[in-house]
């Protein structure tokens, strides 16, 4: 391929990867004035708007009862936990540390794969796993008291992400992901609404917080679709490793916003994670297996 469509994709996914970044920067920059259900709602409740529309504009509606298949239920209702998980870890530690920690995610749906879909991986690709692992371990560095709960949320995050891709490979090619993605937003709106009570009721929004929630939804829509456009464009073994371009930028927006300096024991952390995950798409693509790790999706679209 030549090297010129490449370089596009790679554009392509490194500009989703700043815009997932930023999605997550707006998101954490209302968590202080409302719990994370009324995010949920508010930001499902745009991304329902703006995802409905473009599904109505290219055909891509189908009946309400595709929510009775199994594998898009399971979907939905782990997009809906990554959602609530993520959200309120992010109120609770740096988002550098937030987006270290989701970079394991290759690894974890490779890790599913295997067990749930018996796809072959070879003893580098289980030691890659385990690095990854290890990774995370040093990021989330467990004191004597144990994992903070920050810590478990976000771990609990990648996990359920990890199933929700593994349940996309499940959905037949009959339902169009547009309409997947649509059901999805309305179930976390749905939810975010009812958790709101839960987690400390409704709070007053101000115009500049429900600016950051439109356009974080906004910007996650424009996000999934530079990493389609990436993947179409350029060969994936050559793009997706720009996904880890997303610790960059969040680093850099952590430290401008919100004053949050990466520890070293994080950037080595997110180093080993980075390795591991590196030499994860180096193997998928030397041995021809299905690109598994290399075509997770990194964000939740809402």
């Amino acid at each position: 391929m030549p090297r010129s469509r490449n370089t596009q994709g790679a554009i392509y996914m490194s500009s989703a990867m700043a815009g997932f970044s930023c999605s997550d920067a707006l998101s954490k920059s209302v968590i202080v004035y409302m719990n994370a259900g009324q995010i949920m709602c508010l930001r499902g409740l745009f991304t329902s708007v703006l995802v409905y529309a473009i599904a109505r504009y290219m055909g891509a509606l189908r009946s309400w009862r595709v929510m009775l298949k199994p594998m898009v239920l399971v979907r939905v209702v782990c997009e809906v936990l990554a959602a609530v998980t993520y959200i309120t870890a992010l109120g609770m530690m740096p988002i550098a540390n937030a987006s270290a920690i989701l970079q394991s995610l290759p690894l974890v749906v490779t890790f599913g794969a295997a067990l749930f879909f018996s796809e072959p991986v070879g003893w580098r690709r289980w030691l890659a796993i385990v690095g990854g692992l290890v990774g995370v371990l040093i990021i989330i560095r467990p004191g004597a008291e144990g994992f903070t709960t920050a810590a478990l949320l976000c771990v609990a995050s990648v996990l359920v992400t990890a199933g929700r891709d593994l349940a996309t490979r499940g959905i037949g090619p009959e339902i169009p992901s547009l309409m997947i993605t649509v059901v999805t937003a309305l179930s976390v709106t749905i939810i975010g609404a009812l958790l709101t009570p839960v987690l400390g009721g409704w709070q007053p929004v101000s115009a500049t917080a429900l600016s950051h929630l439109l356009l974080a939804a906004v910007l996650v829509l424009v996000g999934y679709q530079s990493v389609i456009m990436a993947m179409r464009t350029g060969e994936i073994s050559f793009v997706a490793p720009l996904r880890y371009t997303s610790l960059i930028f969040s680093a850099l927006l952590g430290f401008i916003f919100f004053a949050e300096v990466p520890d070293l024991w994080t950037l080595i952390g997110a180093a080993v994670v980075i390795a591991s995950g590196l030499y994860t798409f180096y193997r998928e693509a030397k041995r021809h297996v299905q690109p598994v790790a290399q075509e997770s999706e990194p964000r939740t679209p809402v």
